[in-house]
């Protein structure tokens, strides 16, 4: 009787601890086909030479990478991801939460302007894409009303021009990430506004008792407390500007002379226009590398602002 009830135990505790992991098991078999499995695949490729679908693939070890290395194309769009990392992020961190906060004021008519702030984000990048193109097109609306304005007489080459900006970004660069600024504003917004509206309003009062009011309570009060998000936030847009290729593909195609090509774009290139599937997958290891150590420093920076929480 005492081994039955011991065996029965032990059932129910085995039972106890398996249980989450069959719930768990349908979407852990369709991640494994779907992503654990090519993820793989695409590992293995990198090390092989293979550019025909009905052909095996032959090892060749670190050609691949040399070939990477040596890669000029490759470094350029490199160094296009950098100058996006650095164009974008600094701007979809400071002014979402200038927007946050002046959308968290207690007036009429304050949903409309969220609602305007935040219609962007649902609008597919695709159209985004196609009417941007229109507006910095050479006779777009851009172009007309610089030159009613008589600024720019003959325009600017939006789309058109590898010429840099201060001898930094090329105008083509630039034209993109304006599209990808204009589009993430609404959506940090939001995450910013759900930490304002966490900061109990008793916090600001007793700042105002003692002369902390207007621009100086966000300093003193507002930042301090919303470091957390900000951290969140700089993670989140250094992720997604790193995959940035929508906007690329749709605008510019990479182009003038490779000067608004980014990683993701030059992997799709590889790809599915040059067929060479195995450099592409050393390129996207690389990019997987990248994210990761963006990943990671995310997790790092969650766990810092839980332990200042706490």
């Amino acid at each position: 009787m005492i081994n039955k009830f011991f065996l029965h135990k032990n059932w129910i505790l085995i039972h106890q601890k398996l249980t989450p992991y069959l719930f768990l098991l349908p979407a852990l078999i369709i991640l494994s086909l779907t992503v654990f499995w090519p993820a793989l695949q695409a590992f293995y490729l990198s090390f092989t030479s293979y550019q025909d679908i009905g052909e095996p693939a032959k090892l060749i070890g670190f050609d691949n990478f040399l070939r990477l290395w040596k890669d000029a194309v490759f470094w350029k769009t490199l160094e296009n991801t950098i100058l996006y990392l650095i164009g974008v992020v600094p701007i979809l961190v400071i002014a979402p939460l200038i927007l946050a906060i002046l959308v968290n004021q207690k007036l009429q008519g304050m949903n409309w302007f969220r609602t305007a702030y935040y219609t962007p984000v649902v609008i597919s990048m695709i159209v985004a894409g196609i009417a941007w193109k229109w507006l910095y097109a050479e006779n777009g609306l851009l172009n007309q009303f610089l030159k009613t304005l008589g600024i720019f007489p003959e325009g600017i080459p939006w789309l058109t021009s590898p010429e840099k900006i201060l001898g930094i970004v090329p105008i083509s660069l630039a034209s993109v990430m304006a599209v990808t600024i204009w589009k993430g504003l609404g959506y940090y917004m939001v995450i910013y506004l759900a930490g304002l509206q966490s900061i109990p309003a008793d916090i600001y009062e007793a700042a105002a008792i003692d002369g902390s009011d207007g621009i100086r309570k966000h300093l003193d009060i507002t930042i301090p407390l919303m470091q957390p998000y900000l951290a969140l936030v700089a993670v989140i847009s250094a992720i997604s500007a790193t995959k940035v290729f929508e906007e690329v593909y749709i605008m510019t195609g990479g182009g003038p002379l490779n000067s608004s090509k980014t990683i993701v774009y030059y992997l799709y290139e590889q790809a599915f226009i040059n067929l060479e599937f195995s450099y592409a997958c050393t390129i996207g290891l690389v990019l997987f590398l990248i994210i990761l150590g963006l990943s990671v420093l995310r997790l790092v920076i969650n766990q810092q602002s839980d332990n200042n929480l706490s």
